[in-house]
């Protein structure tokens, strides 16, 4: 009987080891199997993130998104208040986006390869001419300039120099300004669309244009390197068009040489500077500036008598309704003015002799003669033929050959 009772605890003692036992290796399993399950997850986890990552960076066209600022370089003594909009810097990529569109003869929306057909801002505005048409224009001769419908424009065209440091309006009479109530005509950016669409100018379509700018295939990604996304609209040509033009500066010429110290103006030259910046000699500086008003211009209008009858809807009285302003027009800059024949709103004089006499014997009287026509009463400055000469060297000073011939600014060879 003891036997038989030693021999069922050892068996259940047996039973009950083995039972654990197996409690034990099921416990490891259910705990490998466990960890098993939470690496797959964690594994999953991470592989989702990731994914998602990705996923982000490939629809979010932002992403990458870092455009390059622009540098104008502006020397320490050109002025520091700049025509740029908040919402339109200057980058690198938006003026070389600039570039090609200024160029582009197809951005009137058209797609074909008729040159006739073709008609960008650079087909006027030439880079050997101060971006202005030049007096040999293979398109438009004696500088006046005309539509793709062959109406001409009301003034022959202004050159395309420092428009960046101009805050007093743009176009002869300075209707191109903030204070024009015309929205179309309040800023760079705005009047890109109206070149486009005047039948004096390209005479096309914004909606064709964006059609036919968006079907070439190198203009997405350039758009997407200049505003983050590939898309192609009106708002984005006029903003790039917009930095192109802005970023044409011009301070390289013998006379800014001059004043760094790097070079010296001829004896000829220097007489001619101060005939240009004193009141007993030309009588220059009042409007077109010195040192003092280094862009050659107060960029402000007046009428410098060239006539007695005024009949132009378009000078600066047809802006202002000031009756002061009659027959008032901006003051050019005079720097290139060597390569920017011919001269005047309407292109009266073919060169800067026919000018530089204008000025010294032949002004006319009028009621609207602004005041700092010193010289009025006389009949001009009374200059000397060698006076006239050192006037003339001097002006050609400003003469800035590396703005005229500068890649940066140039046609891309690629476009039609």
């Amino acid at each position: 009987m003891i036997q038989t009772v030693l021999l069922f605890n050892h068996r259940y003692y047996k039973s009950n080891k083995n039972v654990h036992k197996m409690k034990k290796i099921g416990n490891f399993r259910n705990k490998s199997f466990t960890f098993i399950v939470l690496i797959f997850l964690l594994i999953n986890t991470i592989f989702i993130i990731y994914s998602c990552t990705k996923e982000a960076e490939i629809f979010n066209t932002n992403y990458q998104y870092n455009p390059t600022p622009y540098d104008l370089n502006s020397p320490p003594y050109f002025p520091t208040n700049l025509n740029i909009p908040e919402d339109n810097p200057l980058t690198e990529e938006g003026v070389e986006l600039g570039r090609y569109l200024f160029y582009d003869g197809r951005l009137r929306g058209y797609s074909g390869t008729n040159p006739d057909s073709l008609m960008s801002c650079g087909t006027c505005h030439l880079q050997e001419y101060g971006f202005k048409c030049g007096l040999n224009h293979p398109k438009f001769p004696e500088g006046q300039t005309y539509g793709i419908t062959g109406l001409k424009t009301p003034h022959f065209i202004m050159p395309l120099i420092n428009l960046v440091y101009n805050n007093e309006g743009y176009l002869w009479n300075g209707s191109l300004s903030p204070r024009n109530p015309n929205p179309d005509m309040q800023s760079l950016e705005s009047f890109v669309s109206v070149v486009i669409e005047d039948p004096y100018e390209m005479g096309g379509s914004i909606e064709k244009a964006v059609q036919v700018i968006s079907s070439i295939d190198f203009y997405p990604p350039m758009f997407e390197a200049a505003f983050g996304t590939p898309e192609v609209n009106i708002d984005r040509i006029e903003k790039a068009v917009a930095q192109f033009v802005r970023a044409l500066v011009s301070f390289d010429s013998k006379f800014d040489r001059y004043l760094r110290g790097e070079e010296q103006l001829t004896d000829s030259e220097l007489r001619g500077y101060i005939l240009f910046t004193t009141e007993e000699g030309a009588d220059c500086f009042h409007c077109h500036g010195g040192a003092g008003t280094p862009l050659f211009t107060t960029n402000l209008f007046y009428n410098n008598a060239k006539d007695s009858v005024f009949t132009d809807p378009a000078d600066r009285f047809g802006f202002t309704r000031v009756l002061a302003d009659k027959g008032a027009y901006r003051a050019p800059s005079l720097r290139n003015i060597e390569f920017t024949a011919p001269y005047m709103h309407d292109g009266r004089f073919k060169n800067l002799d026919e000018v530089i006499n204008f000025y010294s014997e032949e002004l006319v009287v009028s009621p609207y003669v602004h005041s700092l026509m010193h010289k009025i009463d006389d009949g001009g400055a009374m200059l000397t033929p060698k006076e006239k000469t050192d006037l003339k060297n001097f002006l050609l000073t400003l003469s800035d050959h590396n703005f005229i011939n500068n890649p940066k600014f140039s046609k891309p060879e690629e476009l039609p």
